[in-house]
């Protein structure tokens, strides 16, 4: 028999506590992915909303504790015009209330004129015009998918009652789940006159954005610059929070997962004593099982990693078929989470395996053979 095959077969002899140690690993790993592709999608649609209508960075309220509660004074908006380097900006209000049966659909306020000068990609009707009042809304495909609407159709948003006059599309997935009303309509909805959350500025040709973004910290009070979606924990303690959840997971994973794999492996060793005695005493060498015993546990969670990965890739799947989450978040499936999740397995296995494999490869031949 193979050495490989010798390992199988020893996995194989306890196949109940073998497949409930797999099955603990593998929910460890599925967590760690199906979090770590939300994560990343969070942060792509993050990057994209930055970069909204060809913005080259956002302002918002310096220490807000999200992103929907930032307020920035519109008067506010006259400094950050007058920095050097700054082209244009405009505000933008995003209220985050409730549209049909999504608890979380964003009302994008915005003045026409910014709208009609970085216009969204239109798949039917028209923009917003000023003729049109405070009722004309322009539904994002997405959202109008959802709630079964077209131009001309009527849709009630946060008890108020809006008509549709065109139907956008946006690589941003909250803007696509959203919809574009007047700023004064919106800040009335919320309660919050004369404010913006956050202002999309455009840097003069040749002006390196950067550069502008800092000289905006520095001249105008009581804001931050938003470039990328790193910088998106000076506004947003969720984004930091889910990164932690991620870090902290992986690391439960890690401890949990080991210790229910070393549990598995000494109860092994412990019945597999006096074999243990026969393969030292036939001409193994310590370390010949101490790597039996370490392959054997890094097999058993490498098989945890394949099933856990097509398991939390499935379960991100399934959790964006709800309405309200897919005008949230689009899954993201980068290398490094998967990466992630293959060296939480590893370690998970070795630091199972490190004590029962130092036990298996110390025991002495006569002692193994005479063991009851």
């Amino acid at each position: 028999m193979s050495f490989i095959g010798l390992i199988a077969k020893n996995l194989a002899r306890q196949p109940v506590r073998a497949v409930l140690t797999l099955v603990g690993i593998t929910l460890g790993i599925t967590t760690v992915v199906a979090l770590g592709v939300i994560t990343a999608g969070l942060q792509d649609t993050a990057g994209a909303f930055v970069r909204s209508g060809g913005a080259d960075f956002l302002v918002a309220q310096e220490g807000a504790a999200d992103m929907t509660l930032s307020t920035v004074a519109e008067e506010r908006l006259d400094d950050l015009a007058g920095v050097e380097g700054v082209e244009e900006v405009y505000g933008a209000f995003l209220h985050v209330t409730t549209a049909a049966s999504n608890p979380f659909f964003f009302l994008i306020g915005v003045e026409d004129e910014a709208v009609a000068a970085h216009p969204p990609v239109l798949v039917d009707g028209r923009l917003r015009e000023a003729g049109d009042g405070g009722d004309a809304i322009i539904i994002g495909e997405s959202a109008a998918t959802d709630f079964g609407v077209s131009v001309g159709s009527e849709v009630e948003i946060s008890d108020h009652v809006f008509t549709v006059v065109g139907v956008f599309r946006s690589e941003v997935v909250w803007e696509n789940g959203g919809a574009y009303a007047a700023l004064d309509t919106v800040q009335d909805l919320a309660a919050r006159q004369d404010a913006v959350t956050v202002a999309y500025v455009h840097a003069e040709p040749g002006a390196d954005p950067a550069v502008v973004a800092d000289r905006v910290e520095q001249r105008v009070s009581g804001v931050v610059s938003i470039s990328s979606a790193d910088d998106y924990g000076k506004v947003d303690q969720g984004f930091v929070l889910i990164n932690a959840a991620n870090v902290a997971i992986s690391l439960l994973a890690v401890v949990i997962g080991g210790i229910g794999v070393m549990n598995t492996m000494v109860m092994s060793i412990f019945e597999r004593t006096r074999e243990i005695g026969v393969l030292r005493a036939i001409g193994w060498s310590g370390g010949r099982v101490l790597r039996m015993v370490v392959l054997e546990s890094v097999l058993l969670c490498l098989a945890a990693v394949v099933i856990g990965i097509g398991l939390g890739v499935a379960l991100s799947r399934l959790v964006i078929q709800v309405p309200a989450v897919r005008g949230l978040v689009v899954p993201a499936y980068p290398p490094s989470v998967f990466i992630q999740a293959t060296l939480v397995g590893l370690v998970v296995g070795l630091v199972g395996a490190i004590y029962p494999a130092v036990r298996a490869s110390r025991m002495l031949p006569v002692e193994a053979l005479r063991y009851e």
